[in-house]
């Protein structure tokens, strides 16, 4: 059986000069060799989609994995892209960015390297877009049900295409000036090509799906107006809200939350120079926060050309190899050289991270000059003696996010709210209001583009059944009419 490979990835002393995707796809004989790899698992945990004790455990659109791994190893692509998007919407998006907490749960990566799921996944699609087997489909009958989606992130966008595809009339709003949510301004463009997500918008309003941008619902777009004019809204405004850091001198200028500093840097990638953009240029940056947010803030402040750059983890150094409490299937809690430290070794020669280290206070005048800290131990106790000061002129908080604005739409609304300062939803992703459902980080919380895709796909289904079963007679006397 063959060895596990990957994607070639370009050379990050190279790649740091632009903002192209890192990375490219295996020969066609090469990934037919890692589609057989899979073992076609009489039990397989790959597309479970579980979580075990509280930890992710294969894929949550229970993407059938064994049966397109074949297909690619027999050459039928065509019919594995079928295959793929009969549970996945956005394979092209999954297959850059997803973690691909399926290998995590591969049955050969108990004993050996796991299947390329997700290099399989990403070609597969590619390809069909390349040999034109994507096209615009929109559904042969409409059924006169008008359906709002507020938010064009994963979820929004998964929502509104199985709802248009059902024939409904389906409006995505979007406060931004482009559609796409975080998949537009939050993931920087080396990692997913904003022409990428662009292609599918217009592949989807090609489709029938209504794109409203630049409207804040509840601001630009009176609820009132929202309720009389829809059958059903689905609310997939995500969790925007992020943490902050209550310490000393937090007003200092210089010091910005990770998403402000990615956003403005695509928006001048699309736009050419903005009055927001945030520059690392020659400077010494401090990043806080060791997740995705905060790998995506190093890549890109080095492409900025930053002077140093370092990123403080407040939790222990993963360890190399899974923990006794961390068992397959569940997702590897080990540790890992992401591609923004990967550049930042061949820069600067170490990896950026630190770990066990929490920020005491920032320092400077008129403007952030440096950022106190103390090394702290496994029960987050300072050690005495460990205090340090950093340079810096830039400090971004990557440090994740709370949950959604509860300010405008929601209190407008008047939804009610969990333990958490979600958005409450059944079982059906219905919110306290009948007819308004969310999905996504708004109701789940800060979470993988995979799952907002899922619970996306989970509220159109909630949202069909709904309308096929508790609207009105009058409203059906009226869409008759109105469709003649």
């Amino acid at each position: 059986m063959s060895e596990r490979f990957l994607p070639v990835v370009r050379s990050p002393l190279k790649r740091v000069h632009d903002w192209n995707e890192f990375h490219t796809h295996l020969n066609e004989s090469t990934l037919r060799e890692q589609g057989g790899r899979c073992m076609d698992c009489g039990i397989p945990f790959c597309h479970t989609g579980e979580l075990l004790n509280g930890a992710a455990s294969g894929c949550p659109l229970n993407n059938l994995i064994p049966d397109w791994n074949d297909l690619v190893f027999r050459g039928n692509w065509k019919e594995a892209l079928e295959l793929l998007h009969k549970t996945n919407n956005f394979p092209e998006f999954t297959g850059r960015v997803c973690p691909a907490p399926c290998e995590g749960s591969c049955v050969r990566g108990i004993s050996e390297e796991p299947v390329a799921i997700k290099t399989i996944e990403c070609a597969i699609v590619d390809r069909g877009f390349d040999e034109g087997w994507i096209f615009p489909q929109p559904p042969q009958r409409r059924t006169g049900r008008r359906v709002a989606v507020v938010g064009s992130g994963p979820a929004g966008l998964a929502c509104a295409a199985e709802l248009n595809a059902a024939g409904h009339s389906v409006t995505v709003f979007e406060k931004a000036d482009r559609i796409g949510g975080l998949l537009m301004y939050g993931i920087p463009n080396m990692k997913l090509d904003k022409a990428i997500v662009q292609r599918r918008v217009d592949l989807l309003a090609a489709e029938g799906v209504d794109f409203v941008t630049n409207t804040d619902v509840g601001r630009d777009y009176p609820v009132e107006r929202l309720m009389n004019e829809f059958d059903a809204v689905v609310l997939c405004g995500g969790a925007s809200r992020p943490r902050d850091l209550v310490v000393e001198n937090r007003k200092l200028p210089g010091v910005h939350f990770a998403m402000d500093f990615l956003r403005a840097n695509t928006k001048s990638l699309l736009d050419g120079p903005t009055v927001d953009f945030i520059s690392a240029k020659d400077k010494d940056v401090v990043v806080i926060g060791g997740g995705d947010t905060g790998t995506d803030c190093v890549a890109t402040a080095l492409r900025h050309g930053c002077r140093s750059l370092v990123q403080f983890e407040i939790l222990r150094q993963p360890p190399a190899r899974r923990a006794a409490d961390n068992p397959w299937p569940q997702w590897p809690k080990i540790h890992r050289i992401d591609y923004g430290h990967e550049e930042a070794i061949a820069l600067h020669g170490d990896d950026p991270r630190q770990y066990s280290v929490m920020t005491q206070r920032f320092m400077g005048a008129d403007a952030v000059e440096a950022v106190e800290t103390v090394d702290i131990d496994s029960t987050f106790r300072e050690v005495p003696g460990t205090e340090r000061v950093w340079p810096a002129q830039l400090v971004l908080l990557a440090m994740g996010f709370l949950g959604p604005q509860k300010e405008g739409l929601i209190s407008q609304l008047g939804l009610t709210l969990n333990a958490k300062g979600l958005v409450a939803v059944d079982s059906n992703k219905m919110t306290s209001i009948p007819g308004v459902f969310a999905a996504g980080d708004i109701e789940r919380g800060q979470s993988l583009v995979v799952w907002a895709i899922a619970d996306g796909r989970k509220a159109a289904a909630s949202v069909n059944k709904y309308l096929a079963t508790t609207i009105s007679h009058a409203q059906d006397a009226r869409y008759a009419q109105a469709v003649g």
